[in-house]
Order: structure tokens, then C-alpha cells, then sequence
């Protein structure tokens, strides 16, 4: 028995602090009022509420990505170009349904979504958006 209680009274610390972590651990993952609610609410129906952006934000905002996607980072990391290209798409066609543009962006993947690109831009252009 005393041999027992030889080994294990080094351990004690070590036991000590497991138990704390597990109650910080613990009292961590207890949600607040605030994160219930917050946890509560669904972003999406936020922002379906507020509506489309204006259309000046959106035509900064493809400007903007389209630096991006021209050149800088986005050229060095495969996911950040997918993440500008998609954001740009997204961007794309907001504007198209604020100025009553056709567009067919979405359920087209490779040359043919590059070609739509191109052709919803030139639209775009036409309709009066200043991307350049």
C-alpha cells in the first residue's frame, strides 16, 4: 500500500489539473442569453430581409474582385481564386437581377461559365454599370 501511494502522490498534480481544465472546458461550452438568441436567428432570413444591395455597392464591389482576380494573391493560392471567383459570380449576378439582365451563370462550370462571364459584363456594361 505505501508503495502505491509512493507512485501515485507524484501524479496528483497532474490529476489536479486535468479536473480544472475538464470545468473551464465545461463552463466554456455553457451557451449565455446571448448566445442562445444569436444562435436563434437564422443570417439568411437577415439579410433576405434587407433586400439586394444597391447598385453602387455592387458595381465597387465587382471592381474590387476583379483586381483580385487579375493578379496579387489570388494567382498563388487555388482557394483564394476559387473563393474571389465565386464571390465575383455572386456579385455578377446581383447586379444582373437589379438592372433586369439575363444571365445563366450558375449551372455553368468551366469555358462555358467564362464565356457567360464575359457576355454578362459586356451586358452589364451596356445597361450603364461602370466595372472598369
Amino acid at each position: 500500500m505505501v508503495v502505491l501511494t509512493a507512485a501515485l502522490v507524484p501524479l496528483l498534480p497532474y490529476a489536479v489539473v486535468v479536473v480544472r481544465r475538464r470545468e473551464e472546458l465545461r463552463r466554456k461550452r455553457a451557451w449565455t442569453p446571448l448566445d442562445q438568441a444569436c444562435h436563434e436567428v437564422d443570417p439568411a432570413a437577415v439579410v433576405a430581409r434587407l433586400g439586394p444591395p444597391p447598385i453602387e455597392w455592387l458595381a465597387h464591389d465587382l471592381r474590387r474582385l476583379e483586381r483580385q482576380r487579375r493578379g496579387g494573391v489570388t494567382l498563388e493560392s487555388d482557394r483564394w481564386f476559387e473563393a474571389v471567383m465565386r464571390a465575383y459570380d455572386d456579385r455578377l449576378c446581383m447586379a444582373c437581377e437589379c438592372l433586369g439582365v439575363e444571365q445563366n451563370l450558375r449551372p455553368l462550370h468551366g469555358i462555358d461559365r467564362e464565356i457567360e462571364r464575359v457576355r454578362v459584363v459586356g451586358a452589364l456594361e451596356a445597361a450603364g454599370l461602370d466595372l472598369r
